[in-house]
């Protein structure tokens, strides 16, 4: 059974700003015997279509990884991401992206498949980490010491980085979505809730990509009922997994493929690519 607490000394990463911050964390539990510190993070959690996407990671001790531009996916520009991407990649102790199909999200619910595709991506990290960081909240069933860090792709160098992999990685799909329905701006929004989704929700409903367990999905969906996508028997869901009856419902081209060097298998319901 994994333990889900810090050592009872373990400090808060410092906010200042500093160089150094980032990498704080981690510098503080290798000083205590965890020498291989993974990060664990998503991406596409509260997006009504797509697939969602979990990355992990273990950096390097020492200037090796110290990763340029490195931060929260969500502040950095697309070219910076993709940088950052390929610096991961290429000075990684070990990586890994698993990706959840939307078939799976609807027939499961998001928390559910969202807590396994980071248990998953931990998982499959080759050499094992001694240590996990999630971030916001804990993830059991780790089978090693871990912790919940509140934004913890701001304050750990680690977190950060499966926060890049994680959201390059979907974007990428996201992109590749775009080509096959244009009508919904895939390549604009990356299949977030915007004014121009909606419209185009409104308009076209909804295609195979999207959530039927979101309610304005749902909502779409009965609005375009000549379509074949069916409801969920149980009535919809938010993104918070609140089930509603339909009654109560209130930029870039196309970036490379992921390197080859990552292992690449199938799985039911789970795409990894791992290092």
């Amino acid at each position: 059974m994994a333990a889900r607490s810090a050592p009872p000394a373990s400090p808060r990463a410092p906010d200042d700003g500093a160089p150094d911050a980032l990498w704080a964390m981690e510098r503080w539990l290798r000083q205590r015997g965890f020498t291989a510190v993974a990060g664990a993070d998503e991406a596409g959690r509260g997006a009504c279509a797509g697939p969602l996407v979990a990355a992990a990671c273990v950096l390097p001790a020492g200037r090796r990884g110290r990763v340029p531009e490195l931060a929260d996916s969500k502040l950095l520009t697309a070219a910076s991401r993709e940088r950052v991407y390929a610096e991961v990649v290429d000075r990684a102790v070990a990586w890994s992206v698993v990706v959840i199909p939307v078939p799976d999200l609807d027939a499961r619910g998001m928390h559910v498949t969202n807590v396994e595709a980071l248990r998953r991506a931990v998982r499959v990290l080759q050499p094992g980490p001694d240590y996990v960081l999630t971030d916001g909240f804990p993830v059991s069933g780790l089978c090693r010491p871990t912790l919940a860090v509140w934004k913890g792709d701001r304050v750990a160098a680690c977190v950060a980085a499966a926060s890049v992999l994680a959201k390059v990685t979907r974007d990428r799909i996201m992109l590749e979505l775009h080509e096959r329905f244009p009508e919904y701006g895939f390549d604009v929004h990356k299949g977030y809730i915007t004014d121009a989704h909606s419209q185009a929700l409104d308009r076209h409903g909804p295609c195979p990509e999207h959530r039927m367990r979101f309610v304005n999905v749902a909502r779409a969906r009965e609005a375009h009922a000549g379509r074949t996508l069916p409801l969920p028997t149980a009535g919809a869901m938010d993104d918070d997994g609140r089930v509603l009856l339909p009654t109560d419902a209130p930029s870039s081209p196309s970036a490379p493929p992921l390197p080859a060097a990552g292992l690449v298998a199938a799985v039911p319901s789970l795409v990894e690519h791992a290092r």
